[in-house]
């Protein structure tokens, strides 16, 4: 296998086991909560059965075919750039978490309409594993592309 092969497959790999565990863990909520039902495991974290018709703290709720739409624009330029950076090491890593992210969202969303939300800290909107695995992919796509030390980097800019 190339570099290049072997980072796709790699990146396949980790969309696919986000995708199971984001609904694995939203089967296991909508199964044992009412919608809008709340239990609290410890302090300010609750896990909450919750479900969003829009992106992210509800920004375009009822957008549907635009929130649609918009994903698979993001998806196709993240797609094309790590196409172009296949060889970069690690960056299938973050790619993948986005990628699956993503995934897993809009399986909720053709599925049910809206997507499931769990996670609940008091002091934040309710979230998911995909929203946790996109925003996790992009700081690490971020960190792979611009943060890592280059060898022969000398700091002097």
């Amino acid at each position: 296998m190339t570099v290049r092969t072997t980072a796709w497959a790699r990146a396949g790999s980790v969309a696919g086991a986000v995708v199971a565990l984001d609904q694995v863990t939203k089967a296991i909520v909508v199964a044992s909560l009412a919608r809008g039902e709340n239990v609290n495991v410890f302090l300010a974290l609750d896990v909450s059965h919750v479900r969003n018709t829009g992106v992210a703290f509800g920004v375009l709720a009822g957008g549907g075919g635009a929130i649609v739409v918009l994903v698979a624009m993001a998806m196709l330029a993240l797609l094309a750039y790590f196409a172009r950076h296949a060889r970069v090491d690690y960056l299938w890593l973050p790619v993948g978490a986005i990628v699956g992210g993503a995934l897993g969202n809009l399986a909720d969303r053709a599925r049910e309409g809206t997507v499931i939300d769990f996670i609940d800290f008091v002091f934040w909107p309710a979230f998911n594993l995909a929203d946790t695995a996109v925003v996790v992919g992009v700081l690490g796509v971020l960190y792979v592309m611009e943060g890592q030390p280059r060898a022969g980097r000398t700091g002097a800019g």
